[in-house]
């Protein structure tokens, strides 16, 4: 057969990334940048070698489990690839997880770290998941462990070498369901050295880690309390789990997800008994920030392959690239992206800043209702954007075996992970109602919109936030809850667009010409940054659904 198409190919991921190196430069100081400058440099070329190759080993060899061995013993092991191992010794060699801990560059060593993360994540076969957790439980043990387990496990958590680190799991789901913890069963009782637990966890990922964070109910006591797991004796046997099986997954099929027991698992309490749930948030902070970090890195790869693949694709006499309906549609693409990227780094930026003990209380405050915000916005574009991806390879973007679709795959399970999106959106709603968080980010907002230039429309973004407090002030509880997902992602843009104007006008200034008020021109155009609909609960939509009223 003649007909062929040459395949896109990936360059440096850092060099070619213009919205994350403005982004950078214009947000760490400049000894920072010049400090981790050729790190990032050397990572974005190294993520389209030896560890994109890593990558596609991992997802050709899945998991497999072994619950017996040649003897009739059960055994329950979970075997891996070697490249997902070695993925793993990567990680660490890089300081995945060390660099958050070890602060080199004080706050801002959280955005060096979201950095290489966002470079890792599509070609790390999700291995970002279990160092989500890992870095989760890091901080859950920095604020609420004591000296005996910072000896036992945060040292592991935050090494780099790859003999001596530890992942961690986060056994949170039962059958009862997975974001409503409160119908957990498993119970733990007081044993000699601390307690045993028992009870099945329906879903639990990195399921390979030495240790997990899990939620109990301690007998007697109505509320649940966290505790600490080792997943291995010292002999290698599993310490009293009983695996049943490994799930069958939509995507993120190169990382193992296992359905099991604890049979009187032998646990640590963590911090207060009692306290399980409001200490948990602690872990979720970090891992709802890794899961925006990980829709925006899928977002960028598809986008790079799909930029660099209408250079090389000709069609109707003429390479993609040329035609201006799909630079449009790609442009278009690109801005949902750089939003997303502000939206993320920003974050981030708190994040570093709350573990320093350098934020504002206003900052705190916005901390507080983005972080959920930040994830459900750009793990819903991710899908969206990855989708649109793929339609533009055409029939190409369909095809497994030129690697395109996994990323869709991978992707859907974002808006899953960490809370759905409407657990997250009445999660935001709770930061206002309990922490008033919503006056924090307004402040914060407020005040980055009084540092814009006339030249900028600062009055339709103070038009934005304006909306979002009426929308507070004039509803009631149970109407607010029904617009919260709207509420949210209307939120989501006003805070990228805020941020994009305010990195446009340093680009301006300081390069003569903007990528981010360029992506936000386009967006604006498209109507983006209008209000999501929200309108009245009236019996509808049950009507609709099922048929007859409520």
């Amino acid at each position: 057969m003649s007909f062929f198409q040459e395949p896109p190919q990936l360059a440096n991921q850092y060099t070619t990334d213009r919205a994350l190196r403005l982004l950078l430069e214009r947000c760490l100081p400049q000894d920072v940048l010049g400090a981790v400058q050729g790190d990032l440099e050397n990572f974005g070329l190294r993520v389209t070698d030896d560890i994109l190759d890593l990558c596609l080993a991992a997802q050709a060899q899945e998991p497999r489990l072994q619950q017996f061995d040649a003897w009739g013993n059960r055994i329950d092991e979970i075997h891996v690839s070697d490249a997902w191992k070695a993925l793993g010794a990567i990680a660490a060699q890089e300081g995945l997880v060390a660099l958050a801990y070890e602060r080199p560059h004080g706050a801002a060593s959280r955005i060096c770290q979201a950095a290489k993360l966002y470079l890792f994540n599509p070609s790390s076969a999700i291995y970002t998941c279990p160092l989500a957790m890992s870095d989760g439980a890091a901080r859950l043990i920095e604020v609420h462990g004591d000296a005996t387990l910072k000896e036992k496990a945060y040292k592991h958590l935050i090494s780099r070498d790859p003999k001596d680190v530890w992942t961690s799991g986060q056994w949170m789901t039962e059958r009862a369901g997975g974001s409503d913890v409160s119908g957990t069963e498993t119970m733990a009782r007081p044993a000699e050295g601390g307690f045993e637990l028992t009870g099945t966890k329906w879903f639990t990922s990195a399921t390979t880690s030495q240790m997990a964070m899990t939620l109990a109910r301690v007998e007697g006591d109505q509320a649940l309390s966290l505790f600490y797991i080792e997943t291995r004796l010292p002999s290698g046997h599993l310490n009293n789990i009983e695996i049943h099986r490994l799930k069958d997954k939509l995507g993120t099929r190169a990382m193992p997800t296992a359905e099991l027991s604890l049979r009187n698992t032998p646990a640590q309490l963590v911090g207060t008994q009692g306290r399980g749930v409001a200490q948990m948030a602690t872990l979720f902070n970090v891992t709802r920030i890794y899961n925006a970090i990980t829709s925006v890195g899928y977002m960028r790869r598809g986008l790079a392959l799909a930029a660099d693949f209408a250079q090389r694709r000709q069609a109707f006499g003429r390479p993609l690239s040329q035609h201006p309906l799909h630079v449009r549609t790609l442009a278009g693409l690109q801005a949902r992206l750089v939003a997303s990227l502000h939206v993320v780094f920003y974050v981030t930026q708190l994040q570093g800043k709350l573990e320093c003990d350098e934020a504002s209380q206003d900052e705190r405050a916005a901390l507080r209702l983005l972080t959920p915000v930040a994830k459900l916005f750009t793990a819903k574009e991710s899908v969206s954007v990855l989708s649109e991806v793929l339609e533009c390879f055409g029939g190409a973007g369909y095809m497994e075996d030129n690697h395109l679709p996994v990323l869709l795959r991978d992707a859907q399970v974002l808006p899953i992970w960490e809370g759905t999106t409407n657990v997250l959106s009445l999660d935001a709603l709770r930061s206002i109602q309990k922490d008033d968080a919503f006056t924090g980010w307004r402040s914060e907002m407020e005040r980055k919109i009084s540092g814009l230039h006339k030249g900028t429309d600062a009055e339709t973004l103070r038009e934005g936030v304006q909306w979002l407090h009426r929308q507070l002030a004039d509803n009631d509880p149970e109407q607010l809850a029904v617009n919260a997902r709207a509420w949210a992602i209307t939120l989501a843009k006003i805070t990228a667009a805020i941020l994009l104007a305010e990195q446009g006008q340093w680009e301006q200034y300081t390069k003569s010409e903007s990528m981010a008020l360029g992506c936000l021109k386009v967006l604006t155009q498209k109507q983006w940054l209008q209000p999501e609909a929200v309108f009245e609960w009236d019996d509808t939509e049950h009507q609709i659904v099922y048929g007859q009223s409520k």
